[in-house]
């Protein structure tokens, strides 16, 4: 890119310098590259990252990919079918995270809790990281973009857990990474694209999002214009048919996975047919404004627009697609504010990288920084549960007493369960197959949402899906109205009850 191109992204090319940058670079002792003020911050949102998730091990989608991954581990194969459930009768699944889940059980292999508590942590410091080195690279001003960070750790919140989305999230922050160096430095950074995609497409969903992105920038690169406040400004042809044949080439990196074109199209078949799964599981439901993160939502994209009306800061057309894509995804879906605060974080940081005196390695104080890199990986190692408390968070949400129960008391039959509490059946009794877990889609598909939704909520006699499905016991939690419902009914009996669950038998 020419520098005059370069200035009307908003972006100052670096000025002339008799020493070459790449030779400064190198004649800087590593060492002190180590111990430099970006690592020392870096190391400070890792910190952040930690004591975000050390009580967060227990998600109820955990141990469906950690069985998932086990099953992938030990018979070398990845299956396409469900097994966990016997209400889906096989019904065929697309292996749209397996890479992921078989990443999260390779954690459990290497340390058990403290693997997956390990893994947890790792991806959650890698994004809060990636989300800073994409702020400061996007801005040029290493100061501001720790405001960025923390702006991402405040949306991503909603998100952090051991789940292979951590994954796909840490790649979007790649990919964003590379198309701005591609349209500011380099076009072969475009061809990060294709085999950043054929790795993220055996990861998760969310490479449809980064296709999308990288579609949107793409798309703003015909237009050419300057509205002061809005600008859309134009691309070398070479550096425009660059990400194109990049896009071209990523086309078909997408079917290099298990499932072929299957699993590519997976994301948009499942948000048109998981219908009954979305509507009721709270991630999946609009944003609703008595969440703190939707009001943050709201200021900044406030705050951008101030910034571009009262500084007459412009904004990039390609930035306005983004965060009217990103807003409209995060209000629909407030699961997904986790990528609003991606995509908002570079671009309301660009526009502060003015208000605050940009980093300078000649006045940096390498002492300082080793002694903050230091208490840093200290308070990380301080703040790491011990395998007893995370033992004890598993403990705490799911039915690890009330399995132990079912198994010693060699319960036999269909069992029929509640949602939260079937991922953690597959994973701890798969001798038992559940009766619906979180997995939206196999049951979604077969209607035993929609039965079970019914009898939990009493919209039917529970009679019938019990007698439908020849229940023979239930594992519910103790505060589901089925709880109160079921010792009212002939035939049925409270067989073991603890402080979160509640086991009842069929008598005959």
């Amino acid at each position: 890119m020419t520098a005059g191109s370069a200035v009307a992204l908003g972006f100052s090319p670096p000025a002339p310098s008799p020493v070459p940058p790449s030779l400064a670079a190198a004649r800087t002792p590593l060492l002190r590259r180590i111990l430099s003020f970006p690592v020392a911050i870096a190391c400070l949102l890792g910190v952040v990252a930690v004591f975000t998730v050390h009580n967060r091990l227990d998600d109820p989608d955990l141990w469906l990919h950690l069985r998932t991954g086990q099953i992938i581990w030990q018979t070398h194969h990845i299956p396409q079918s469900d097994t966990f459930s016997y209400t889906t009768h096989h019904q065929p699944t697309i292996p749209h995270e397996w890479l992921g889940e078989t990443s999260i059980y390779t954690a459990y292999q290497l340390g058990g809790y403290s693997g997956l508590m390990l893994w947890l942590c790792l991806a959650s410091s890698a994004i809060l990281m990636g989300s800073y080195a994409l702020c400061s690279i996007y801005s040029g001003n290493a100061k501001v973009s720790l405001a960025g960070g923390l702006l991402v750790c405040f949306f991503a919140i909603i998100g952090f857990a051991i789940r292979p989305q951590m994954l796909g999230y840490f790649l979007l922050i790649l990919e964003l990474i590379a198309l701005h160096l591609g349209r500011t430095r380099n076009a072969r950074w475009f061809f990060v694209l294709p085999p950043l995609f054929a790795l993220w497409v055996n990861l998760h969903g969310s490479f449809s999002l980064g296709m999308a992105l990288a579609s949107i920038l793409l798309f703003s690169s015909f237009f050419n214009f300057d509205k002061r406040l809005l600008t859309a400004p134009s691309w070398d042809r070479s550096m425009r048919r660059a990400l194109a044949l990049a896009l071209a080439i990523s086309l078909p990196a997408l079917l290099l996975n298990p499932a072929g074109l299957r699993l590519v199209l997976y994301p948009f078949r499942a948000m048109g047919s998981m219908t009954t799964a979305t509507s009721v599981v709270s991630e999946w439901q609009p944003v609703s404004f008595a969440d703190p993160r939707a009001l943050g939502m709201l200021a900044v994209l406030a705050a951008i627009a101030l910034l571009v009306v009262l500084r007459r800061k412009a904004l990039l057309f390609d930035e306005a697609l983004f965060l009217a894509a990103a807003a409209y995804l995060a209000g629909s879906h407030r699961r997904l504010l986790f990528v609003f605060g991606i995509i908002a974080a570079p671009i309301l940081c660009r526009l502060l990288a003015d208000t605050w005196d940009n980093y300078s390695p000649d006045r940096d104080h390498p002492a300082a920084n080793a002694a903050l890199i230091a208490l840093a990986l200290c308070a990380c190692r301080l703040s790491f549960p011990s395998p007893k408390e995370l033992s004890a968070q598993v403990a705490a949400k799911s039915p690890v007493e009330a399995v132990n129960y079912i198994e010693q008391n060699h319960l036999s039959g269909p069992m029929l369960n509640d949602w939260a509490s079937g991922g953690y059946l597959v994973w701890a009794a798969p001798d038992h197959p559940d009766f619906i877990d979180g997995r939206g889609d196999p049951f979604d598909e077969t209607g035993v949402t929609r039965q079970f939704g019914d009898w939990a909520t009493l919209r039917t006699d529970p009679r019938i899906l019990l007698d439908k499905y020849n229940i023979s016991f239930c594992l519910l939690a103790r505060d589901a109205p089925m709880s109160l419902v079921l010792p009212l009914l002939p035939n049925w009996k409270l067989a073991y009850s603890d402080d979160g669950f509640m086991v009842f038998e069929r008598t005959r």
